[in-house]
């Protein structure tokens, strides 16, 4: 009697733990959705791609100055397996079981190699780091490839991104 009452009281207070983690990630994403303007839309047709396509992990988006500090509107929030396309126009980052995340090329700011980024710590440089404006804010979006190779002629295009919009427009 004395174990299952202990078994009994460890289930609530995990239950009661998981509750308190729920509240919190929903308040989480209710104050950033004040602050935050809408996440721009993939556009029906981004244009010819720039790189192959490159598979991997969608790590999370994040306030550039803060890397723990993930971003919780919609389902921004949730890690997913994704595959990455680089257009002319911009980033996309097709996910698996979520919604996908469209970078325009004239938001972008900086992207660059780094270990970490919303909770997430790999060995090395592992992860692609795009560091981009939506509205007043700098976010920080992080995708983990499987052909480590190939990472860093992404963080050199994707870079290169606004250049290339601002070029493309001087033309017209």
């Amino acid at each position: 009697m004395e174990r299952t009452l202990w078994v009994l009281a460890l289930a609530a207070l995990a239950a009661l733990v998981f509750f308190g983690m729920r509240r919190g990630w929903l308040a989480r994403a209710r104050r950033q959705e004040a602050e935050l303007p809408p996440f721009p839309e993939r556009p029906a047709d981004p244009g010819a791609e720039t790189l192959a396509p490159a598979t991997g992990m969608y790590i999370g988006t994040t306030k550039a100055d803060d890397w723990q500090d993930r971003i919780a509107v919609g389902d921004i929030g949730h890690r997913a397996n994704g595959t990455a396309h680089l257009h002319a126009t911009g980033l996309l980052i097709e996910r698996d079981g979520a919604s996908a995340v469209w970078i325009p090329a004239a938001s972008v700011v900086d992207a660059r190699l780094d270990h970490k980024l919303a909770n997430k710590v790999v060995p090395g440089a592992g992860l692609v780091v795009v560091t981009w404006r939506l509205g007043d804010q700098l976010l920080d979006t992080g995708f983990r490839g499987d052909d480590k190779q190939a990472q860093t002629e992404w963080a050199e295009a994707i870079r290169a991104l606004p250049a290339q919009t601002s070029n493309q427009s001087e033309d017209k």
